[in-house]
C-alpha cells in the first residue's frame, strides 16, 4: 500500500523524534551527574517528556491498530508500556537506593522496547507495508543509529571516567613537604590560616550552608539522629571542654592561632569569617558556634590535598544550594523534588569517590585526625600533635606493614570500626543498611554532660574488649645490675621526630626501646590461671600484667592523648578482706583523680618553664616527658611490685582492670569551674608557659552542657582479669620456675613477649617467644619474633636459623625477609640485604620503613639516583618522613645537587626533635618521681594504698602536688600523717614519701608546720 505524503510532520514522525530525544536525554543523565542547573533541568525534563511520549504513543496506537498485528509490534508496545509504568512510579517515589530495582526495570524495559520498535519499523518496510506517515523507508535506520549512538555515548563516558578519574577526587601526597606552615593549605593569607582548610575560591561561604543539618532529616532520619548524638555534632562550642580550651587559647595567644583548631571544629563560624572578626567569648552562644560539624562539614568537601592533615581539605560551595535555600517556596519545592527524582547530582556533591571507597576513607579522615603545630601556632617550631592516620597506615590493620605482630583476616579502614553498617530505611540505605553516623569512638564525657545515655552506652560497648588485660605471671623479684642496662641505637634507627605523640611501626625506632636490658630473665610462674603460681608470706613478688590491643587500627589510646585518664589498676585483697595492694585507685569513691603512681597510657608534655601541659594548651609544649601508648596489634607488659604481708590470709585475689575516662579529672574540673587563684601574686601567662594556680570553684551557670555542674565523667572498664593465688608460709619452698605449655595460651605468651620486647627486655622477650615456638612450631611469627629480639640485641647471626625456619613455615611472611635483610645489612652485605628488603616490599609496597631500608642500601652502594627514587616513594606515603628527608639530603650531596640537598636539610631540621629542649624535663622529673618512673622503659608500679585510711580525698593541683579537700586536714588525714611521722609505716602517704612531696591545703594556709618532724617530709611541706 502506498501512502500519500503530506506537508508537515505526522504523529508518527513526532513520536519517533520524541523517542530519539528522550533516549539522548536518558543517555546524558545516565552518563553524567553534573551538579549544575543544566543537568537538573534535564532530569526534570525527562519525566515530562516521558509523559508526553506515553500520551503520543497511546494516540498513535489508537489511530494505527495495525502496529500491534505483528509480534515485534506487540512486544515493543508491551515493553514500552512497562517502562512507562515504572517511570510513572519513579516520578512519585524518586530514584533513591530503595527504588533501584524499579529504575533498572524502567531502563531495561525501555531499551528492550526500543529495540523491538526498530524491528517493527524495519519489518513494515520490508513487506511493503510501512507504518503510515513516517518520513521514509530509512527512518528506522536513522532512529536506530541515534539510539545506538546514545548507548555508545553512555558507554564511552563511563569508560573515560574509569580510565581518567577526576584528579580533584584523588588524594595524592606531594613529592615533598612544604618548608614551612606558611606554604601549607592556601598559604598565610588564606581565610582559615594557620589551618590548611580552604574554600574553592578562597572566599567565605554563606552561614546558612553549615546550618541546614535539619533539612537532611526528612530523607535521612536515622542518620540525622545518629549524627545529632555524635561528637561531630558536639565538636564546637557546644562542647564545654573544647570551649574552655579555645577561650584560654584566645586569651593567651590571640584569635589567629585558634583558627588552627577552627578548620576542623568550627566551620560555621570559621568559613563565614565570624571567628576571625570576633573573640569567641562574644559569639560562642550563637547558633553558628553551637552547630558543631554538620552533614555539610564532611560531605561538602570537594578535595583532600594530602595525608599531611591539619585540616588539609577544600570545601566547594555548590551552586545548586542557592535554589535549595531560596526564599521562594516554589523554587525550594522544585529543588527538593529534583533531589528525590534524580539523586545523582546530590550524590555527586555530597558523596565523593573518597567517601565511597572503603579503603580511601582513611586518607579522607587524615585531614582532621592528624595534626602538627608550627611557628604560626606555637611561636616555636614544628611538632607533631596527635596522629591517628600514620600509625594506622603503617600497621597490619591497614595491610600496609611488613613488620606487624598481628594482622586481621582482612585489612580495615576507619569506617569499618567507627561507621559500621546498621539497619536503616533512609533514602540512602544500601540493601537496608547505612553506615552509622554516631562515629562511636571513645568520648563518653560530652554525651554524659548532655544526658545522652544511648551514645554513652554505645561508646562503652565499643570500648569494652577493644583492649584486653591479662594477669599473666608471677615473676621473682629481679635484681638487675646497672651494667645490664645498655643504651644502644636499634638496627635501622634514624633521627628522632619532633612529636608529642608516640611513634610506632611508621618508624624503625618506633617499636624499639633505645635502652635495652641484657640481664638474664627473671624466673616465672606462668601462665596464671593454670595452677602453677603461689606466693610466700613476707616476700616481694612481681605481678606481670599484659595489656593487648585487639580491635584497634591505631595507637591505644588515640586522639588527644594528653587529656585522658587511661590506666591499669591492680588490686589485691586477701581472704580476710584486707586490701594488701592497690595501684591505680581513684579518689572520692571513683569520682576523683587517679593515683598518680598508676600505669598510665597517655602523653605528658611540658611548657618552656617545665609546667604540665594540662589545659589542651599544646601550643605551649616544648618538651615531652613521655608518650606511653600501645601500637595496633601489639602489647604492653606492666610490672607490679607486691609485698606480701606476714599476717595476710592464705589466699590473695588479684584483680587487674584497664580503665578509661575521657577526660582526665583535672581538665574536667578546670573546663567547668576553673578560675585563676586571685591570691597568686606571681602569676605569669605567656604563649610559652603558664604558672597559674587554678581553683575549681567557678560558676557553672553558663557551661555548654545540659547539667550546669561539674560532671562525674564515667569510668569505663574496658577489660578485667582476676586470679586467686595461694599464700604459703615463709618457711615453705622458695620461688621456683613453674611454666605450663598449653595450646590455648599461645597468644598469651606471644603478647607477653611483645610487651617485653617493646620495653627493651630482650632476653625476657626471646624466652617468651621461644616458648611460643615450643607450643606451636607451625606458628611462623613465633620464630620471627625470637629473631626480632636477637637482631635488636645485636646477635644477628643467632637470628638466622630462626628466620630460615620462619620462611620455611610461611614463605609469604614479609617480616621474616625484612629482618633477614637487617642481618645482611649489619654484616655489610648490601646486595643480599636489598634483595631481602625487596621481597618484603613486594608483599607490602606501602611499608615506609622497608622502603627507607632499601633506599639506605642503595645510598651506601653509592647508587644515589636510584636511592633518590626510593626515598621519594617513601615520601609519597608520608611527605614528612624524617628518615627519608635525612637520606635524601645525603643522596643529593652525593649527586652534587646542592640546592636540592639544602632543601632536604631544611626539611630534616624542620621535623627533627629539638635536643636543646631536653633539659626542660630534668627538673620536672626530679620533683615528680611517679612521672619519672614512667619514662623508664622497664619500670615497676607500687601500691599507694597498702593500708588505706577511710575516705581520703585528694586531687592534683596545677603543678601536680597533693592537695587536700575541702582545704584542711580531716581526722583520717591527720591519723595518716601521724603514722608517717611516728614510724614511717606505709599507707596512703607512701606515695608522698616516695615523691618527697608534702601537703597543700588547696591553696589555703596550711595547717601543717613548715617543717615536719619526719625526715622524709622535712623541707617538702608547702
Amino acid at each position: 500500500m502506498n501512502y500519500e505524503r503530506k506537508k508537515g510532520w505526522s504523529l508518527g514522525t513526532w513520536l519517533l523524534v520524541a523517542l530519539v530525544v528522550l533516549a539522548a536525554n536518558a543517555a546524558y543523565l545516565a552518563a553524567f551527574s553534573t551538579p549544575d542547573l543544566f543537568y537538573v533541568l534535564n532530569s526534570l525534563f525527562h519525566p515530562l517528556l516521558g509523559v508526553v511520549l506515553a500520551g503520543l504513543f497511546v494516540l498513535f496506537l489508537k489511530r494505527h491498530p495495525e502496529f500491534l498485528k505483528t509480534r515485534s509490534g506487540l512486544i515493543s508496545a508491551l515493553l514500552l508500556s512497562l517502562a512507562a509504568g515504572f517511570g510513572a512510579y519513579l516520578i512519585f517515589v524518586g530514584m533513591t537506593h530503595a527504588h533501584t530495582v524499579a529504575l533498572y526495570f524502567h531502563v531495561g524495559f525501555a531499551i528492550s522496547g526500543l529495540f523491538f520498535l526498530l524491528i517493527r519499523l524495519r519489518e513494515g518496510f520490508e513487506i511493503g507495508q510501512p507504518l503510515p506517515r513516517l518520513l521514509s523507508s530509512r527512518s528506522w535506520r536513522y532512529a536506530g543509529v541515534a539510539l545506538v549512538a546514545a548507548l555508545v555515548f553512555y558507554g564511552g563516558v563511563v569508560v573515560y571516567h574509569r580510565l581518567d578519574p577526576n584528579p580533584e577526587y584523588t588524594i595524592k601526597n606531594p613529592l615533598t613537604a612544604p618548608l614551612s606552615m606558611y606554604q601549607e593549605g592556601g598559604g598565610k593569607n588564606s581565610l582559615l590560616f594557620p589551618s590548611s582548610a580552604q574554600t574553592s575560591n578562597g572566599g567565605t561561604i554563606p552561614t546558612q550552608f553549615f546550618m541546614k543539618a535539619k533539612s537532611c532529616e526528612p530523607c535521612h532520619s536515622d542518620i540525622y539522629h545518629q549524627w545529632y548524638a555524635s561528637m561531630h555534632h558536639y565538636s564546637s562550642f557546644n562542647d564545654q571542654w573544647y570551649r574552655k580550651s579555645i577561650e584560654y587559647m584566645q586569651d593567651t595567644v590571640g584569635i589567629k592561632p585558634s583558627m588552627w583548631c577552627a578548620g576542623c571544629h568550627d566551620q560555621a563560624v570559621a568559613f563565614t569569617d565570624m571567628m576571625q572578626k570576633y573573640p569567641i567569648r562574644k559569639i560562642e552562644f550563637t547558633k553558628e558556634a553551637q552547630a558543631g560539624l554538620s552533614c555539610i562539614s564532611c560531605h561538602a568537601i570537594a578535595g583532600v590535598a594530602s595525608t599531611m592533615g591539619n585540616g588539609g581539605y577544600m570545601i566547594k560551595y555548590p551552586p545548586l544550594d542557592r535554589y535549595v535555600a531560596s526564599k521562594n517556596p516554589l523554587i525550594r519545592e522544585i529543588a527538593n523534588y529534583s533531589v528525590v527524582l534524580d539523586p545523582k547530582p546530590h550524590r555527586a556533591i555530597f558523596f565523593k569517590p573518597f567517601l565511597q571507597h572503603r579503603m580511601e576513607t582513611a586518607e579522607f579522615c587524615s585531614a582532621c585526625h592528624k595534626v602538627h603545630l608550627d611557628y604560626p601556632v606555637n611561636h616555636y617550631r614544628w611538632i607533631r600533635g596527635f596522629d591517628d592516620y600514620d600509625n594506622w597506615q603503617a600497621s597490619g590493620v591497614s595491610g600496609g606493614s611488613a613488620r606487624s605482630f598481628y594482622y586481621p583476616p582482612q585489612p580495615k579502614s576507619c569506617v569499618d570500626c567507627h561507621m559500621p553498617w546498621i539497619r536503616s530505611h533512609d533514602y540512602g540505605n544500601v540493601h537496608g543498611y547505612v553506615n552509622s553516623h554516631r562515629f562511636v569512638a571513645a568520648n563518653t564525657a560530652v554525651p554524659y554532660s548532655y544526658g545522652n545515655t544511648q551514645q554513652v552506652q554505645d561508646v562503652e560497648k565499643f570500648l569494652k574488649g577493644a583492649v584486653t588485660v591479662d594477669l599473666f605471671a608471677i615473676a621473682q623479684e629481679p635484681k638487675v645490675a646497672a651494667q645490664h642496662l645498655v643504651s644502644r641505637g636499634a638496627a635501622g634507627a634514624g633521627p628522632r621526630l619532633s612529636t608529642m605523640f608516640a611513634v610506632g611501626e611508621e618508624s624503625a625506632r618506633g617499636l624499639q626501646s633505645q635502652e635495652v636490658s641484657t640481664a638474664p630473665p627473671a624466673k616465672l610462674m606462668a601462665p596464671l590461671g593454670r595452677g602453677v603460681a603461689y606466693l610466700r608470706r613476707g616476700e616481694t613478688a612481681r605481678v606481670e600484667v599484659v595489656v593487648r590491643t585487639q580491635r584497634l587500627g591505631h595507637f591505644f589510646p588515640g586522639g588527644t592523648v594528653d587529656a585522658f585518664d587511661v590506666w591499669v589498676e591492680l588490686k589485691a585483697v586477701d581472704n580476710k578482706g584486707h586490701t594488701i595492694f592497690w595501684s591505680g585507685e581513684v579518689a572520692d569513691h571513683g569520682k576523683g583523680p587517679v593515683d598518680p603512681g598508676a600505669q598510665f597510657y597517655r602523653s605528658l608534655g611540658l611548657d618552656e618553664h617545665g609546667h604540665w601541659i594540662n589545659k589542651r594548651n599544646s601550643w605551649a609544649e616544648h618538651e615531652g616527658v613521655y608518650a606511653h601508648l600501645i601500637p595496633s596489634g601489639a602489647a604492653d607488659t606492666v610490672h607490679f611490685r607486691v609485698k606480701i604481708p606476714k599476717d595476710c590470709g592464705d589466699k590473695i585475689t588479684f584483680t587487674a582492670t584497664l580503665n578509661y575516662r575521657k577526660f582526665d579529672w583535672w581538665i574536667t574540673q578546670w573546663a567547668f569551674a576553673g578560675r585563676r587563684d586571685p591570691q597568686q601574686k606571681d602569676r605569669h601567662t605567656t604563649a610559652d608557659y603558664d604558672n597559674t594556680h587554678w581553683l575549681f570553684n567557678g560558676s557553672t551557670a553558663n557551661v555548654s552542657a545540659k547539667y550546669k555542674e561539674i560532671p562525674n565523667v564515667p569510668i569505663v572498664t574496658m577489660s578485667k582479669s582476676t586470679v586467686t593465688l595461694p599464700v604459703l608460709a615463709a618457711s615453705s619452698q622458695p620461688f621456683q620456675k613453674r611454666i605450663k605449655l598449653l595450646p590455648q595460651d599461645l597468644y598469651r605468651w606471644n603478647d607477653y613477649g611483645i610487651g617485653l620486647l617493646l620495653q627493651g627486655d630482650l632476653t625476657g622477650a626471646a624466652r617468651a617467644f621461644k616458648i611460643v615456638t615450643k607450643i606451636d612450631p607451625g606458628y611462623a611469627d613465633g620464630w620471627v619474633n625470637v629473631a626480632r629480639a636477637l637482631v635488636q640485641e645485636g646477635n644477628v647471626h643467632q637470628a638466622v636459623p630462626y628466620l630460615k625456619r620462619a620462611i620455611a613455615v610461611n614463605p609469604k611472611l614479609a617480616s621474616a625477609y625484612y629482618f633477614m635483610g637487617q642481618v645482611y645489612f649489619t654484616d655489610g652485605k648490601y646486595p643480599q640485604a636489598y634483595n631481602q628488603f625487596a621481597k618484603a616490599a613486594a608483599f607490602y609496597p606501602g611499608d615506609r620503613v622497608v622502603s627507607n631500608a632499601m633506599g639506605r642500601v642503595l645510598f651506601l652502594e653509592r647508587k644515589y639516583a636510584q636511592a633518590v627514587k626510593q626515598f621519594q616513594h617513601t615520601l609519597s606515603i608520608d611527605p614528612e618522613n624524617l628518615s627519608a628527608h635525612y637520606n635524601l639530603m645525603l643522596c643529593y650531596r652525593g649527586l652534587a645537587e646542592d640546592a636540592k640537598s639544602d632543601r632536604e636539610e631544611k626539611l630534616f631540621m624542620r621535623f627533627k626533635d629539638d635536643e636543646a629542649a631536653d633539659p626542660i624535663a630534668g627538673p620536672y622529673e626530679l620533683t615528680h618521681p611517679d612521672d619519672d618512673n614512667e619514662t623508664q622503659p622497664i619500670h615497676e608500679q607500687l601500691s599507694i594504698n597498702d593500708e588505706k585510711p577511710n575516705q581520703l580525698a585528694f586531687y592534683w593541683n596545677y603543678d601536680q602536688r597533693w592537695a587536700w579537700l575541702p582545704g584542711k586536714l580531716g581526722a583520717d588525714q591527720q591519723l595518716a600523717l601521724a603514722r608517717v611521722q611516728k614510724d614511717g609505716s606505709y599507707g596512703v602517704l607512701a606515695a608522698m614519701r616516695r615523691a618527697k612531696i608534702g601537703l597543700v591545703a588547696a591553696h589555703q594556709p596550711s595547717t601543717i608546720s613548715r617543717r615536719a618532724s619526719h625526715p622524709l617530709l622535712a623541707g617538702y611541706v608547702q
